[in-house]
């Protein structure tokens, strides 16, 4: 297993604590993810580290700049992009090729949630590359639907986190009150909803999932411990993926012929 992060003294921790927990060989890379040649750096060092790969999980994000879009910084914005959007699509081109290795699947598990459904107001650009990391997603299980690999989306939903605490820190005037509300309530809480994104993030990634791709999975809300069992109706059907809603859809008829 190869973790990267931008901080290394952390990272390292990381990697020594979950070699001794798992009695698994875990090594470490730092890695800044806005920086193109970071990037490659991180999938050419886990190919030939590895000789293949079997799963990718990108879970690196930034909440980017908070407030409305005409008031943010645009380097801001579009390094928030960068690391949001790009760095996982970059991966996956680099990687995808490597995939997988043996005989099994390959896993391609791409962290979302954040607006990705929904409209955000003053996370213009954390929404907007959540948003297109899911059609991404979508577009690349589609790609791939003639090889062995899986790509999903999770939601993890709103945990305890430097970008939960980033919203909270703005205060209810900068992010609106009901923003404010849920971070505080996130940050207050006394479980961590982390190990069950963590678990989902486990199952897509296992063979227990096999065949289950191009979807958006919620963490919090979704009944994900079952979806094994219902393979062939979300292979048949667009359940938990983004699309337009019709004027039909919501019982109106104005726009039938």
């Amino acid at each position: 297993m190869l973790l990267s992060a931008r901080d290394e003294d952390r990272l390292q921790a990381l990697a020594r604590t979950l070699s001794t927990r798992y009695q698994c060989d875990v090594s470490a890379l730092p890695c800044d993810l806005s920086q193109p040649a970071h990037v490659r750096r991180l999938a050419e060092d886990a190919c030939r580290r590895f000789g293949g790969l079997d799963i990718l999980v990108n879970a690196a994000a930034v909440i980017g700049p908070i407030g409305p879009v005409w008031e943010t910084d645009w380097t801001e914005w579009t390094r928030t992009l960068e690391i949001n959007l790009h760095a996982a699509a970059q991966l996956c081109q680099r990687c995808i090729p490597h995939m997988p290795l043996g005989s099994g699947r390959g896993k391609i598990v791409n962290m979302s949630g954040g607006g990705a459904t929904s409209p955000r107001p003053q996370f213009s650009v954390y929404a907007a590359a959540k948003a297109a990391l899911v059609r991404f997603s979508e577009t690349l299980a589609e790609e791939l639907a003639d090889r062995a690999i899986d790509v999903n989306c999770v939601a993890p939903g709103i945990l305890k986190s430097a970008l939960t605490q980033a919203a909270y820190d703005a205060g209810p005037d900068r992010v609106g009150r009901r923003e404010y509300e849920a971070a505080a309530d996130a940050m207050g809480a006394q479980t961590d909803g982390r190990e069950h994104a963590a678990a989902l993030c486990a199952f897509l990634a296992s063979g227990a999932s096999d065949g289950i791709t191009g979807k958006l999975i919620s963490a919090q809300w979704d009944p994900w411990p079952s979806l094994a069992d219902h393979r062939t109706d979300l292979a048949g059907t667009d359940v938990y993926t983004l699309r337009r809603i019709l004027p039909r859809d919501r019982g109106l008829t104005w726009d039938t012929t």
